[in-house]
């Protein structure tokens, strides 16, 4: 029997039959349905996600409503979403339920998903020639990877966080007080170790120095030893806890690979060529030792290493002391990778109604307005010489406004920026107000963060878009594999193929291959394998 809901995503389907290529190429024009005319602007209801929920929304006699109308030719309604996730998903399913979408939505993958399915989101490959700015900006191809299904984009698919912001570095003086090339492939990244374990390269005549550090830091995406030796076991192709690649997803653990990388990262150990201190250190203990001078290699976050409070120490210590990015390691076969990453994509919908009403193209206009200088500067820090001014850098900062209290800091100002995560890409601008540049107090370098994200992201990364969205091992599972991959490096367990192999049908009968099944079949479902 089918449900209400069924039956009138059905009947959506069928209204909006005919349109899945060329939809707004085809459909009506912008000056019919609501498109607009010459006497009157087009409308669009836009649903945002609001950049600070509790601030509100713009006030009804917002300057930006009216200049988008008089430049755009466009009445911008707005309506933001609510703050809970779950929340918003029941909206916009509501809204698809009763064939009530809005023009413009943020939309969450899942719900998202399911309106492709039933006939109610449009695609929008037409749209990304209209707005070339934009497109060059905020819509590279792992973002139209995310948004597109069967061949088809189906949303617009801005960034989120910053990612692939940790790397792999390495001390270039203690490089070069040994007379060491930079490591390239893991027999050379042992050969550096073993040299920064036993040859003194601090020149202190003490043997308290390693060549690596690290701890266990487990998350969604890296289980097993976790993402700080993610690049140990990249250089076996197995970083992280899923792949996510199309022609061989599944658990890395159960990969025959994953074998090679434990045992590369046991050799490390039983050489003592690691912080023995790896088992017990947590990220505070981890970052003192290497401001300390314990180790030479590390993975570690671009600001926690170069931003100016959390590099003094470490500039006190070793005022002639200097950090390298670097490649990590290049395994057997060539693999090599930092680790994995997600992006966190924010998803704005085109309804197929809207569509249907020809207003695809008013739609790319505000949109590509929004990614234009004046769009960018308004929505994303407000009125220039009102709520912010730019420094030498064309920053925006709030120095030297003449009215303090309308800076766009200010709790009280911050409804006019409700939409700034729809300009917000992460670029230059956002990031130098983030990582300023900066010299240190005791050494008097030039460091910046942004350098260092820079550097950190243009090396060796795997993506896996998706991975930390999939189902988790259920507590039993998740201790015996985190412990039982510990133990085989620490010799509770003793490591020998033999070994793994019954280690790893054990882990299946307790869940693991049905950990893996339901991870794949979500994979597929999201559209995440590659």
């Amino acid at each position: 029997m089918k449900t209400k809901w069924t039956m009138v995503l059905m009947a959506a389907a069928i209204l909006a039959v005919g349109g899945t290529v060329g939809l707004f190429a085809g459909g009506k024009s912008d000056q019919s349905a609501g498109g607009g005319t010459a006497s009157g602007p087009v409308t669009i209801e836009l649903w945002y996600g609001a950049a600070v929920t509790e601030a509100g929304p713009p006030p009804a006699d917002w300057p930006v409503l009216q200049l988008i109308k008089d430049k755009l030719n466009i009445d911008l309604r707005l309506t933001a979403l609510p703050s809970n996730e779950s929340d918003q998903d029941v909206k916009i399913q509501a809204a698809g339920a009763s064939n009530s979408l809005p023009d413009l939505f943020m939309v969450r993958r899942h719900p998202w998903l399911n309106l492709i399915r039933n006939g109610l989101v449009a695609p929008v490959d037409d749209l990304y020639p209209l707005m070339p700015n934009r497109t060059k900006i905020q819509y590279d191809a792992d973002s139209r990877a995310h948004s597109t299904v069967n061949g088809k984009a189906y949303g617009f698919a801005s960034p989120g966080a910053v990612v692939r912001n940790e790397g792999v570095l390495i001390r270039k003086d203690w490089l070069d007080k040994l007379g060491l090339a930079v490591p390239v492939t893991t027999e050379d990244f042992i050969k550096v170790m073993q040299a920064f374990t036993n040859n003194d390269p601090d020149g202190n005549g003490r043997k308290d120095t390693y060549g690596y550090g690290a701890f266990v830091e487990i998350d969604a995406m890296s289980e097993g030893l976790g993402r700080r030796f993610d690049p140990l076991m990249g250089a076996f192709g197995v970083a992280g806890t899923w792949s996510l690649a199309a022609r061989d997803p599944g658990l890395n653990v159960r990969k025959p690979a994953y074998y090679e990388g434990v045992s590369y990262v046991k050799r490390i150990i039983d050489e003592g060529l690691i912080d023995p201190n790896w088992m017990s250190y947590g990220k505070d203990d981890f970052r003192a030792a290497w401001k300390q001078g314990r180790f030479g290699i590390m993975r570690e976050q671009n600001a926690a290493y170069a931003a100016e409070s959390n590099y003094a120490p470490f500039d006190k210590n070793f005022p002639n002391g200097q950090w390298l990015v670097i490649d990590p390691p290049k395994g057997p076969s060539g693999q090599a990778s930092s680790g994995v990453y997600t992006q966190g994509y924010r998803i704005y919908a085109v309804s197929q109604k809207a569509a249907q009403a020809g207003k695809g193209q008013a739609i790319a206009r505000l949109l590509e307005w929004m990614s234009s200088d004046e769009g960018y500067y308004l929505l994303g820090w407000g009125e220039k010489g009102v709520n912010y001014t730019l420094d030498a850098n064309g920053v925006p900062v709030v120095a030297g406004l003449p009215d303090e209290s309308k800076a766009f800091s200010k709790p009280e100002m911050q409804p006019n920026t409700q939409l700034r995560n729809m300009v917000y890409y992460n670029g230059e601008i956002e990031l130098l107000a983030r990582y300023p540049t900066y010299k240190t107090a005791v050494s008097g370098k030039t460091m910046s963060a942004l350098t260092v994200l820079r550097d950190m992201q243009a090396r060796p990364w795997t993506p896996n878009i998706g991975a930390d969205s999939l189902p988790a091992p259920n507590a039993d599972l998740k201790r015996f594999y985190e412990q039982g991959v510990v133990e085989f490096l620490t010799g509770k367990r003793t490591l020998t193929q033999q070994n793994w192999t019954a280690w790893v049908a054990e882990f299946d009968r307790l869940g693991g291959l049905d950990w893996e099944k339901a991870g794949i079949a979500t994979a597929e479902t999201q559209n995440y394998l590659k």
